[in-house]
C-alpha cells in the first residue's frame, strides 16, 4: 500500500439497514438468523479488518472440534476469550447467553402439561371462582400440550363484552403456541354454558382452525367446580345447551378423560 494510502475495512454500520443483523432480528425475528449473526449481535463488534459476525464465524470454525455450536457451552472463559478479538468481556457475553439458553431449556422441561380438563383446571380455578366480575383467560400450549402461559383476554361477560378474534390469537401466533385453552369464569357459581358461551366457542374454534393454532378446550370455572364444553360436547358442533345445569358429564373432572392433540375428554 502507498504511503499516506488509507486502509479501509468494512464495518456492519457500512452494510445497508436491510443487511444489518439487528435490525433484520427485529425486521424478520431471531430465527431468521445465521449463527454468526446472532453471535455478531451478541459480541457487538468485531476488531480492525473484522465485522462481528466475521468474528462469530471464526468462533464456529475454532468450535469445530468441540462440535461445533455446541462446543460454546463446553470451551472454558479462558480459551474463549483467548480467540483474537473475542477477550474477557465477549468471552462473558457468550457464555452468558449460553448459560441462559440451558435455563431456559430447564423451565421448559418443568413446564406443567395439560392432559385433561382436571389439569387446566387446577391452573385456572384458583385465580379465577371468587372473581365478582367475569374475566377471559387462555391457555397457551406447546406441540405437548406443555403450558406456555396463561394470559387474561379482557375483564366483563359474554354477553356484553365483544370479542376480538384478534386480541384472543395475538399473542399465540406471537409465540408460536400449536393450541390454546379457552377460559372465562361464572361469578354465580354456576358453570353451565349461556348461549353467547358457546356462540363464542364455535367462532374461535373456527378460526383458530384456519390459523393453525387449535382450540382444544373452553372451560367455565363455577364456584368450586368446572365445566369443560368440549367434554360435555356443546359448543364444537352448534348444539345449543340441552339439560339444566349439573346434569350433564363435564362439569368436574370424570375419571379417566384425556387431552390429546385434535381431541379431549374421550
Amino acid at each position: 500500500m502507498a504511503m499516506g494510502e488509507l486502509e479501509y475495512h468494512l464495518t456492519i454500520k457500512d452494510l445497508p439497514d436491510a443487511e444489518r443483523p439487528r435490525e433484520r432480528l427485529f425486521r424478520e425475528g431471531s430465527a431468521a438468523l445465521s449463527v454468526a449473526e446472532l453471535l455478531g449481535i451478541l459480541l457487538g463488534v468485531g476488531r480492525r479488518g473484522e465485522t462481528a459476525v466475521e468474528l462469530g464465524a471464526r468462533i464456529l470454525k475454532r468450535l469445530d472440534s468441540l462440535g461445533g455450536l455446541r462446543g460454546l457451552g463446553r470451551i472454558s472463559p479462558e480459551e474463549l476469550g483467548g480467540i483474537a478479538g473475542v477477550g474477557p468481556a465477549k468471552a462473558a457475553r457468550l457464555k452468558a447467553a449460553v448459560e441462559l439458553g440451558l435455563r431456559l431449556e430447564k423451565d421448559q422441561r418443568r413446564l406443567p402439561a395439560i392432559r385433561s380438563p382436571a389439569d387446566a383446571a387446577a391452573i385456572l380455578q384458583a385465580g379465577m371462582r371468587y372473581l365478582d366480575q367475569e374475566r377471559f383467560e387462555i391457555l397457551l400450549l406447546d406441540t405437548k400440550n406443555r403450558c406456555l402461559a396463561r394470559e387474561v383476554i379482557f375483564v366483563g361477560g359474554l354477553d356484553s363484552t365483544p370479542v376480538h378474534p384478534r386480541e384472543v390469537f395475538q399473542s399465540p401466533i406471537r409465540r408460536g403456541a400449536a393450541a390454546v385453552i379457552l377460559a372465562h369464569n361464572h361469578p354465580s357459581g354456576d358453570p353451565w354454558p349461556s348461549a353467547d358461551d358457546l356462540r363464542v366457542t364455535r367462532e374461535l374454534a373456527n378460526l383458530g382452525s384456519m390459523l393453525g393454532i387449535e382450540v382444544l378446550d373452553h372451560l367455565i370455572i363455577g364456584e368450586n367446580c368446572y365445566l369443560s364444553l368440549q367434554e360435555s360436547g356443546l359448543g364444537w358442533d352448534g348444539r345449543q345447551v340441552p339439560i339444566p345445569a349439573g346434569s350433564a358429564s363435564g362439569i368436574g373432572s370424570p375419571a379417566g378423560t384425556s387431552i390429546e392433540r385434535g381431541k379431549i375428554g374421550v
